[in-house]
């Protein structure tokens, strides 16, 4: 089990790897990128380990969160500076709208049913996943939709889940007219977390393939 992990760690660094030298490709054109963070770095993750312990070695390096920082108060004023931020291309205001490190492991982790039998995902391979997938969407994100006006017309999502103190909104869909007058619907960008009033962006994984 444990030769089995290590080989699906291997194959997850090259493939965040790749990921991140697209970003890089793409950079040249002209495009600005969300910096990757693959962090904090992936120590050896043994499956002999328990969560909470796995847990505890996350969060060693990381400072408590006890809420979400620079959340917007509500989902759709959180989609529409996420419009904003891809019209004018200002990649620091969409790294804050979404998950740190910090808040995936203090507020994030540990009521997702991942993190609970009979998954448990250890919370340094969930990040590095999750990561992964968010920056390749961001990178899809700012290469075919940003620096132009976006047309939005509201979004919608399924009904929320409530894990914990956090209410899970997915499946959104953003609707928004085309550059011919078209309305299409498309989704932009992947889980929002709502927390105590406050809302971000899990991840940027999107459907733009």
């Amino acid at each position: 089990m444990k030769h089995a992990t290590v080989w699906l760690i291997a194959i997850l660094a090259a493939s965040a790897c790749n990921r991140i030298e697209q970003g890089r490709d793409r950079s040249d054109t002209g495009k600005p990128t969300v910096g990757t963070r693959l962090t904090p770095a992936i120590r050896q993750i043994d499956s002999a380990v328990p969560i909470d312990e796995a847990l505890r070695r996350f969060r060693q390096d990381l400072p408590k969160q006890e809420a979400l920082r620079g959340g917007l108060v509500s989902r759709e004023k959180l989609v529409r500076e996420f419009v904003h931020a891809l019209e004018v291309q200002d990649t620091a205001a969409l790294r804050r709208m979404v998950l740190s490190a910090a808040e995936f492991a203090w507020l994030y982790y540990p009521s997702s049913p991942l993190s609970r039998p009979p998954y448990e995902l250890a919370p340094a391979l969930m990040w590095f996943q999750l990561q992964g997938e968010s920056e390749r969407g961001a990178s899809r994100l700012l290469t075919e939709r940003s620096g132009r006006p976006l047309q939005y017309i509201d979004h919608a999502c399924s009904p929320p889940r409530v894990e914990g103190r956090n209410r899970i909104h997915s499946h959104c869909e953003l609707r928004h007219l085309t550059p011919v007058g078209d309305t299409v619907a498309e989704r932009l960008f992947g889980l929002i977390i709502q927390r105590d009033g406050s809302h971000k962006f899990v991840s940027y994984a999107n459907r733009l393939d």
